[in-house]
């Protein structure tokens, strides 16, 4: 825990010293003959308007020394007073100033100690009752944090951000805080070599949504010694009345932050990230109206638009461009790229003719990609309807590829797209911009791998898949959220769920991949008593231990949930979510609301 006053200690070299010195008055014999140096300590100080700090000098002089701030004796109410004891009091300013102090004895003047004082912080609130504003003026080269919690142990911390170029004020969100509740905040700052500084404490009491807006969370494994720490990033739709959809929440189930994008309960976010600049970014949908999708927004943590990218302006892109898409949703999905590129995961539409089992014309939906850079310009796009054939359609046809994730794979630069309706995990030809969007392999039933191990099933109509570890060439670890929807029963070889057959169920899978022999091997799976619909995602948490987004394990009445489970067989349950009332597209850890901050 810091203390208020932040003080560095310098080490000195001095002479000889043989007395203890004594005198009065500015001329003492025995303090001329044997004073060489003096030293005051500590060698620099950093506090608030009003605090203070004791000084002293090294060798000790018990007598006759005469303190000063700014070559002022005893200071002033303009740079902060002294007195004969060393005790400095810091004046009132508006921003970061810095003050000289010294310490004289007879004819011996010590160097000046800097003394860096700074205007308390100030606490605001924000357009999110449970997210304060913490605004702090700070000196070039210093960064601030803020820490908070319900007393003055604090506990949690936002991230740490650094000074304006020539000194400002920076001010933070501070968000992650429980509904209706007390908190007490305090800035950390620390300042240009590396000296600390605490602001005072100030308190914040939050508000909160009203009753009739939260979603019916129940918490029925609570954490314990074995679960990952961090929260959950949870998007809902909606099934009755007007809960919210977009939040995060603590493992115990509290709602620790929310967006609140529309009140009228039309929307659903499908998907929402956590950025690396600490925004939020979510595509906003039209639900249930036939998942007419409507913007991709970024926000910060109080819910403020930093920016947005509709329909219109896409498309309006792509025809300047003259690409012959013409993109209908925005849907599932997005990937913002190391090169602050964004891909935007879009559904298009072509009237085709005699497609296998459908004579005639027909609407056939189909997914592309669409590669924005930050100034809105199209530099890379891809077409389904170019790539695949459409006469294989196992599964939703006239929605027929029904794309649900796309990720980067950083090792060859290339895309890894997963198609729901195919129930293939494909990799794309990228290969940063430059490729030409051929389909690499098809990862899958009638695809390009070959199944090995005792476990021979593949996932069908699955979700999120995910790579496990820094690899993404040769071999290496996929996770899926393998739905289960048309998976064949394999003793009567019916889909399941039909009569005859087996009920359908979900797992969660990890895959062992190599990607040159073309092989897929089940490493480790937890099949469920429970079948996904739709939707849902799988991570490996940094314990090791296996996170599952349920997705939407009921229509009538909605429900959805959340495990995690150890990597053992059989999995042993650590902590799980269980919802009623709205079903969900993603629900997933995330260490806190700050990059690079675990809670």
């Amino acid at each position: 825990m810091r203390t208020t006053v932040r003080t560095q200690w310098i080490a000195i070299t001095l002479s000889t010293v043989s007395l203890l010195l004594t005198g009065c008055g500015n001329s003492n014999p025995m303090l001329e003959t044997n004073l060489s140096v003096l030293v005051v300590l500590p060698g620099r100080a950093a506090v608030s308007s009003g605090q203070s700090v004791q000084f002293s000098t090294s060798p000790t002089v018990a007598l006759g020394v005469t303190w000063m701030v700014n070559s002022v004796a005893g200071g002033n109410s303009t740079v902060g007073t002294i007195d004969s004891s060393g005790h400095y009091v810091a004046p009132a300013v508006t921003g970061p100033a810095t003050f000289q102090v010294q310490a004289q004895a007879g004819s011996i003047l010590s160097a000046p100690v800097p003394v860096t004082v700074l205007a308390p912080g100030v606490v605001s609130t924000t357009a999110n009752p449970q997210v304060a504003q913490y605004a702090l003026a700070i000196p070039a080269g210093a960064s601030v944090a803020v820490e908070f919690g319900p007393d003055t142990t604090y506990g949690l911390t936002t991230w740490s951000q650094p000074a304006p170029a020539g000194g400002g004020t920076v001010s933070m969100l501070v968000a992650g805080m429980r509904a209706f509740t007390t908190y007490h905040l305090r800035a950390a700052v620390q300042l240009a070599g590396g000296l600390e500084f605490d602001d005072l404490d100030h308190t914040f009491t939050t508000g909160g949504l009203p009753a009739n807006r939260l979603p019916a969370l129940t918490i029925k494994q609570p954490p314990g010694p074995g679960t990952n720490p961090g929260i959950e990033l949870v998007g809902l739709s909606y099934e009755t009345g007007n809960p919210i959809e977009a939040f995060a929440m603590d493992l115990s189930g509290n709602i620790i932050w929310y967006y609140d994008f529309d009140t009228t309960g039309a929307g659903f976010p499908f998907p929402m990230k956590l950025l690396p600049n600490g925004h939020i970014k979510l595509i906003i949908a039209n639900y249930p109206v036939g998942l007419s999708l409507d913007v991709v927004r970024e926000v910060d943590l109080a819910g403020n638009t930093i920016s947005e990218e509709t329909l219109a302006g896409l498309n309006a892109s792509l025809s300047q461009a003259g690409s012959t898409i013409v993109a209908t949703a925005f849907h599932h999905d997005f990937l913002d790229l190391p090169n602050g590129d964004t891909i935007y995961l879009v559904s298009q539409e072509e009237n085709l003719s005699d497609v296998a089992g459908y004579p005639g014309m027909n609407i056939v939906i189909g997914d592309a990609l669409v590669e924005l850079d930050p100034t809105g310009k199209v530099v890379w796009t891809w077409s389904a309807f170019d790539h695949l054939d459409v006469n294989y359609h196992p599964f939703g046809f006239p929605d027929w590829t029904h794309a649900n994730a796309v990720i980067y794979s950083p090792s060859d630069g290339n895309l890894i797209l997963s198609s729901r309706s195919l129930s293939w995990v494909m990799k794309i030809q990228y290969q940063d911009g430059a490729g030409n969007g051929d389909v690499l392999w098809k990862l899958g039933t009638q695809g390009d791998f070959t199944m090995q191990g005792a476990d021979t099933g593949w996932f069908y109509n699955q979700h999120f898949p995910v790579l496990i570890g820094s690899a993404s060439t040769g071999q290496f670890e996929l996770g899926v959220w393998d739905n289960g929807n048309t998976r064949p029963d394999p003793a009567s070889g019916l889909p399941c769920g039909t009569p005859g057959a087996a009920n359908c169920y979900s797992r969660g899978v990890l895959l062992n991949l190599d990607e040159s022999a073309k092989t897929a091997e089940v490493a480790w799976q937890d099949p469920l008593k429970i079948a996904s619909i739709c939707c849902g995602d799988i991570n490996v948490l940094g314990n090791g231990n296996v996170e599952m987004g349920l997705g939407d394990t009921s229509f009538s009445p909605a429900t959805t949930g959340a495990l995690e489970v150890t990597q053992t067989s059989p999995p042993q349950v650590v902590w799980q979510l269980y919802v009623t009332g709205q079903g969900s597209y993603r629900i997933y850890r995330v260490p806190s609301l700050y990059p690079g901050v675990q809670w």
